[in-house]
């Protein structure tokens, strides 16, 4: 059974790929098998659209027309009707830049009429770009802009179960033995407490205690500025610890308390958050879902100092793909490069 169904799988898809490649070859070739569009409108998204048909024939699209809509509009659009008609036309393709609500219904009825395909170029409207998700409240239809897998109850237990026992193997495995070394090394080189904790926005914005290992001197500046490069608070022993991010292993009592998880948007001092919240485009999304001791972000290269917005702006576009793609694969995989980094040191490591 197991060589019939592995045997069969690699046929049909070696098939798939033979009828794939041999259509696109076919089309360039020898002209056949394409689908004759046209093109309602114009902008940028028209102008791309025109430009991917007519360089990309191996595709099946023959571009016969594009219709501007100037400069007027009434008799462009019955042009093209016609056009369609006459000329045995499979699909047009509109801007909705271009198109008012009765013009886009007056298009959907022409093509529903006479078995044409009809698509569209969201363009300025970028909503219409994103992943919606389409759903029924009753018989009221209801569009979301924004998916986040880690809303549904199923991916929410699944995540908090990965959390709470993977956490448990570290404290269980590692801190039980490693902070006692920690806090004599930390408590002879300086004054203070084994721990460092500090407000961090959460979940929903709440605010809570992150922990760490004391890497620093004690400081009346600890909540307001980040740590920079040779930054003279720094102990030797929270050098060491900076660099390969053992300081950050406190958390994972933060994880098994349900204030962070192991994967997650890392979360910022309570005044930076404020700060970024106000400069920051969509800087408050990351806060749809708990805040992680690492992160896609952080795997990327755009952990530590915020040396200028380019890394803010980043890191939030890191972490809102992370939240509208959420796995625990996806997790288990930045979990590896997490611990790969860390072996191998990273340059914002200080």
């Amino acid at each position: 059974m197991i060589q019939f169904v592995s045997f069969s799988l690699i046929l049909v898809g070696l098939a798939k790929f033979f009828i794939y490649f041999s259509l696109r070859r076919f089309r360039v070739v020898f002209g056949g098998n394409f689908r004759r569009v046209v093109i309602v409108g114009n902008g940028k998204s028209v102008t791309q659209l025109e430009e991917f048909f007519n360089e990309n024939p191996d595709y099946g699209y023959k571009l016969e027309k594009t219709f501007t809509l100037v400069p007027n509009k009434k008799e462009q659009v019955e042009e093209c009707f016609n056009f369609v008609m006459e000329n045995k036309i499979d699909e047009i393709y509109c801007s909705l830049a271009e198109l008012s609500n009765a013009e886009v219904n007056k298009f959907i009825d022409f093509t529903d009429n006479n078995l044409k395909i009809l698509k569209f170029l969201p363009d300025n409207k970028e909503v219409l770009a994103r992943n919606l998700i389409f759903d029924y409240y009753d018989y009221i239809p209801i569009i979301s802009i924004r998916n986040i897998p880690l809303d549904e109850t199923a991916n929410k237990v699944i995540k908090r179960a990965f959390d709470i026992i993977f956490s448990l193997v570290v404290i269980i495995g590692i801190l039980s033995w490693l902070i006692p070394i920690l806090a004599i090394l930390i408590r002879i080189e300086s004054k203070g407490s084994v721990f460092f904790k500090q407000k961090r926005n959460g979940l929903n914005y709440k605010e809570f205690y992150c922990y760490k290992f004391r890497s620093m001197r004690l400081n009346e500046i600890a909540d307001l500025y980040q740590v920079s490069k040779n930054d003279p608070r720094i102990t030797r022993v929270g050098k060491f610890i900076r660099k390969t991010s053992i300081d950050e292993l406190p958390q994972f009592f933060n994880v098994l308390l349900g204030d962070m998880s192991v994967v997650g948007p890392r979360p910022h001092m309570v005044s930076h958050t404020e700060m970024y919240a106000r400069r920051i485009d969509k800087f408050m999304v990351r806060h749809f879902i708990k805040p992680g001791i690492t992160g896609l972000a952080q795997t990327k290269g755009f952990r530590g100092e915020v040396e200028s917005d380019k890394d803010i702006i980043y890191r939030v576009k890191f972490d809102i793909f992370y939240l509208e793609n959420w796995s625990l694969l996806l997790d288990i995989k930045i979990i590896f490069l997490t611990v790969v980094n860390a072996i191998k040191g990273e340059e914002k490591a200080y």
